[in-house]
């Protein structure tokens, strides 16, 4: 039955993103192909119902006057199962949408809603519709706003639909439908740059479509059966890549409602597959070794037994039988709460978006909750290579095999250029940018890597971010950063030091994970009080010193600043994907550094 399925999927190969649900309608239909939780229940989406709710989409928007070739936003504060029908609408006429990242500024809402020309926009809740509506006066080409909440002043979705009912109308949607392209426009993604204004990256159908067929080939689900839960942001193609995957291989996909409740989400959704990025993988491992640091005698022994086994893990059994063996006593002991403490199903979770510290992946592959850790970029579609466990595609450090149709070589400086039909059609309106990054086909990635003698592609740096000390040695921050957020009392690590004798860094503690570790839980300090704590100065010195052993002299971090506050999306110390926005944080603590340096 399988092969059937997968021979006819083949046969009727979508070319086209909106060919990818119909296809999922003819071929393996879905019951609950869409899950979105609504005051506390969750409503399910049928792929036929799913399919239907597109065409009316379709059908009003046309009743609207949208033409071929317009652009419509999609703003929402979480994924939903609206924002998916919205998109398919929009492709299937010819639209172009313009998926907006919530947490920027309404001064950016307004550049990208102008900057694309959109006429329409789709928005979540409250806040999104208050940021909109503080800027609609100064975006002309704006036509009207609808919401996906109930909000007073604003006109709902379902007025959209309701305009679609008629389906009459269908006739006109199909042959729209035909006349789309393959190699037409079919979405601008702004990037979240930290500098200047944002670009709009152009991704046309085949763009994205080829690497959901080249990103499939790398993810072991299974047709029909498989369950994912979604929170990563549908406005970021890596996850709404994936949402078209999900389509391909006719997978359950459930809608987390927020970051804070992805735990309660897991164990309601018994998922098999997730998305992270390498944030929240820290952030879940320093919770459960945390906890783990609170067990008493034998039982906090066995603990730390099973995590140093874990962090010992080489994947294909190379550690030998012996190994094997203590692995299999660990998984039964301990790590398999780790895996009830995440729904009890998950076998794989996808990485990317940053490097992931390999401590990471091994411990949490070893504990049966398979990390595969990719790489890609907006501009890319984004799946440049991925790892993969079967046939010895896998290695722990690295991003794994370049995937198909995809090429890459290594420029003489180290930075990783990439060509396929993942490439780009280039930024909106800025043909100069573009003609920079791209050139003889290849896509200029701005990062520093190189390829082993295996076929792994190993990221290093990003090229932008390298700076030189005023000896003249090159310094790469990421790679130091990574080795040092390995201390369960570091949150966030930022290294700098452009120009001057040695790199330093700027610390943000886990003040939660520092009041456990001193005995605090029930009088937690303040993040005031923990920063001028001697003994929590002390212990970050020697986690630093211990970090520094990894490094060239030029590479160690000889003075670092603990900070009070906590980095986070909305304090604009990340970017909406939690990389940090290097050049607002060192603005934010341009006094510390001098503090340093002087």
């Amino acid at each position: 039955m399988l092969h059937y399925i997968q021979s006819k999927i083949k046969l009727n190969a979508p070319t086209r993103l909106f060919d990818i649900l119909e296809n999922q309608v003819k071929t393996l239909p879905v019951k609950r192909a869409l899950n979105t939780k609504y005051n506390g229940k969750w409503v399910s989406t049928s792929s036929e119902e799913f399919l239907e709710q597109s065409n009316q989409i379709s059908r009003g928007l046309l009743q609207l006057g949208l033409s071929k070739g317009d652009k419509v936003a999609i703003i929402s504060s979480n994924n939903r199962t609206e924002w998916c029908i919205v998109d398919i609408g929009v492709l299937q006429i010819g639209g172009i949408d313009v998926p907006i990242y919530p947490t920027i500024t309404a001064e950016d809402y307004a550049y990208i809603i102008n900057h694309s020309e959109s006429k329409y926009c789709f928005v979540s809740d409250q806040e999104v519709f208050d940021k909109i509506k503080s800027i609609q006066k100064e975006c002309p080409n704006l036509k009207e706003v609808y919401s996906f909440d109930e909000i007073k002043g604003c006109k709902h979705w379902t007025e959209v639909l309701d305009l679609g009912r008629d389906a009459a109308h269908q006739p006109k949607v199909i042959a729209i439908k035909e006349s789309v392209l393959l190699h037409d426009l079919a979405t601008i993604i702004y990037t979240s740059g930290t500098t200047g204004t944002p670009k709009g990256v152009m991704l046309s159908h085949n763009n994205i479509v080829s690497n959901v067929f080249a990103a499939q080939k790398r993810l072991p689900l299974e047709y029909g059966k498989a369950v994912a839960l979604s929170f990563l942001p549908l406005c970021h193609i890596y996850e709404r890549m994936l949402m078209y995957l999900y389509q391909i291989t006719s997978t359950e996909v459930h809608f987390a409602e927020s970051l804070e409740t992805i735990g309660e989400n897991l164990n309601e959704v018994n998922p098999d597959v997730m998305t992270a990025v390498p944030r929240l993988l820290e952030k879940l491992y320093d919770k459960i070794y945390g906890k783990g640091q609170t067990l008493t005698g034998f039982k906090k022994k066995l603990f730390n037994w099973a995590v140093d086994v874990g962090l010992a893990y080489e994947p294909y059994k190379k550690n030998g039988l012996v190994y094997s063996l203590k692995l299999s006593i660990a998984r039964a002991l301990i790590f398999k709460k780790w895996k009830a403490a995440l729904g009890g199903n998950l076998k794989l979770i996808a990485s990317g978006s940053a490097a992931l510290q390999p401590r990471l992946a091994r411990v949490f592959t070893a504990a049966g909750l398979t990390v595969v850790e990719g790489y890609g970029l907006t501009e890319t579609s984004p799946v440049i290579s991925v790892n993969d466990m079967r046939e010895g595609k896998f290695r722990v450090g690295s991003v794994g095999k370049v995937v198909e149709q995809v090429q890459v070589k290594i420029a003489e400086d180290g930075e990783i250029l990439c060509k396929g039909p993942n490439v780009m059609m280039g930024y909106y309106k800025n043909q100069e940018l573009t003609d920079e990054v791209i050139i003889n086909g290849y896509f200029y990635t701005g990062d520093i890597g190189h390829v082993d003698v295996d076929g792994f592609l190993k990221i290093t740096d990003r090229k932008k971010e390298m700076f030189k000390t005023s000896g003249g040695k090159y310094v790469a921050p990421q790679v130091i950063e990574n080795v040092i957020k390995q201390s369960t009392v570091i949150d966030q690590v930022m290294v700098v030091g452009e120009n001057q004798k040695f790199p330093s860094a700027l610390i943000q503690l886990n003040f939660e994970a520092v009041n456990e570790w001193m005995g605090n839980v029930e009088n937690p300090k303040t993040a005031k009080q923990l920063i001028q704590d001697q003994k929590v100065i002390d212990q970050i010195k020697s986690d630093i010193e211990s970090a520094n052993a990894n490094f060239a002299q030029w590479e160690k971090v000889k003075k670092f600043k603990l900070t009070d506050d906590v980095w986070s999306i909305d304090s604009g110390h990340l970017t909406p994907t939690m990389k940090l926005k290097r050049k607002i944080i060192a603005e934010k603590y341009n006094a510390l550094i001098e503090e340093i340096y002087s």
